[in-house]
């Protein structure tokens, strides 16, 4: 029998949207769906909302909930990965507040940044583990990743492990369509193509029946009035000439022009928060609150299937009818060929019977490419931090992080190290 495991499944909507796509898809409508997180009670919320879901699809797919990560793992044929290492308190409040004593704002803390490194350097060794376990249980399925600091964690595991690994982010598919509306354009039959690297990958072509939309779009942007949302991606895509995939509030933080201390009216001109974070805690517990009522005890529950990859990936493998994806794989042979190697890219994959084959860009721009290096730099040397266990690369890391270099000096980059493996330190047990 077809076997889907979802490790942290007690993110109840992220769980119902990845799970409920499988369940409206005919290939995986009968699959076992192996439910596991550490948090027992959330795990069984989920357990009961997908169970309603199920029943009301027809009842034609098993779900069972796992506190025994094995039991769950065991025979998967495949293993989709939300996981988050550290609760709110200490850890993530942790990964802004203490780089924000040095001087350091953040916007989410989870992809670069010295915040962004400790949550990936939390969450490589859980991966790890995990994937022990499937080389041992299950080791033909596909590891499905949606965890992120994506590029470092992805980037670990098929350098680290013998694991089919594929890193997959929500970005890359609505960036197009809501640069558009987000203009007042037509998004209908509109051709694009993406590549780079998570987060700030490149919308490096868009057009409707060979006709070129960027000057139209360019025109629109620099004359739509602030503040909005998108700020920062049309200040990048003005000086950069491209427009990147990833939110202004993220992409932000992955360069060193707008979150600076010397200039503080940045953060209103482009309209940048640093201090959501705050609030996370509570909104967090509002949040499972509203999921309690408006999902988990709803009889009537239903799903339309959403532009989550997962289902889509499973169903191309299942069937051999191919399907097109951006995904997280390493740059082998030079996918985009101004790049390392040894780097974590996205670009697109076909997806059939035979797995994921990633398609050859070739050379980005080459400003795009210097962007995208300074993230990999600080992404290699996790990577390498991950694998060996060595302090070393994880202070070179923080060195070269674009944000973080360009607020403090070595001295106090090597002191905020410091003190976040002391905060850190009963995560990171195997580094020496």
């Amino acid at each position: 029998m077809l076997k889907i495991a979802f490790i942290g499944a007690g993110s109840t909507i992220f769980a119902k949207n990845v799970l409920g796509d499988c369940m409206m898809t005919p290939a995986l409508a009968e699959a076992h769906i192996a439910l596991h997180d550490i948090d027992l009670a959330r795990l069984k919320e989920s357990e009961k909302m997908l169970q309603t879901l199920n029943r009301n699809n027809g009842g034609k797919a098993t779900v069972t909930s796992y506190a025994d990560r094995r039991e769950a793992l065991k025979g998967a044929t495949y293993v989709v990965n939300a996981i988050t290492a550290g609760a709110y308190e200490p850890w993530i409040r942790g990964d802004h507040e203490n780089p924000r004593k040095y001087g350091l704002k953040q916007t989410y803390a989870d992809t670069l940044g010295v915040g962004g490194l400790f949550r990936g350097l939390r969450t490589v060794g859980a991966m790890f583990d995990f994937a022990k376990d499937i080389e041992e249980l299950c080791p033909d399925a596909w590891f499905l990743n949606y965890t992120n600091p994506m590029a470092i964690l992805t980037g670990a595991m098929l350098r680290g492990t013998g694991v089919k690994t594929v890193g997959l982010c929500h970005s890359v598919q609505v960036c197009a369509k809501e640069l558009l509306e987000g203009l007042g354009m037509n998004a209908e039959d509109v051709r694009w193509k993406i590549a780079g690297i998570n987060h700030q990958a490149w919308l490096l072509d868009i057009n409707r029946d060979g006709v070129d939309l960027y000057p139209e779009i360019k025109r629109r942007a620099a004359a739509r009035p602030g503040p909005h949302d998108d700020m920062v991606r049309y200040e990048i895509m003005n000086t950069f000439g491209y427009y990147v995939t990833e939110s202004s509030m993220h992409g932000a933080e992955y360069v060193p022009y707008f979150i600076k201390n010397a200039y503080p009216e940045l953060l209103e001109k482009y309209n940048i928060p640093t201090e959501n974070y705050k609030g996370w805690g509570t909104s967090n517990k509002d949040y499972w609150d509203k999921v309690m009522d408006g999902l988990v005890n709803d009889s009537n529950l239903t799903h339309t299937r959403t532009h989550e990859y997962a289902s889509y990936i499973m169903e191309a493998m299942e069937t051999n009818v191919p399907y097109k994806i951006a995904g997280n794989v390493l740059n082998t042979g030079g996918l985009i060929s101004n790049l390392p190697e040894e780097a974590c890219v996205e670009v697109s994959c076909l997806v059939d019977a035979d797995g994921i084959t990633p398609t050859r860009y070739g050379a980005l721009p080459q400003q795009l490419a210097a962007l995208n290096r300074t993230n990999i730099n600080m992404q290699l040397l996790a990577v390498e931090a991950a694998l060996t266990g060595k302090r070393e690369p994880v202070y070179y890391a923080a060195l070269l992080d674009p944000h973080t270099s360009a607020e403090l000096p070595i001295d106090k980059i090597k002191a905020l190290v410091d003190e976040m493996f002391e905060v850190n330190a009963s995560w990171l047990t195997a580094f020496k």
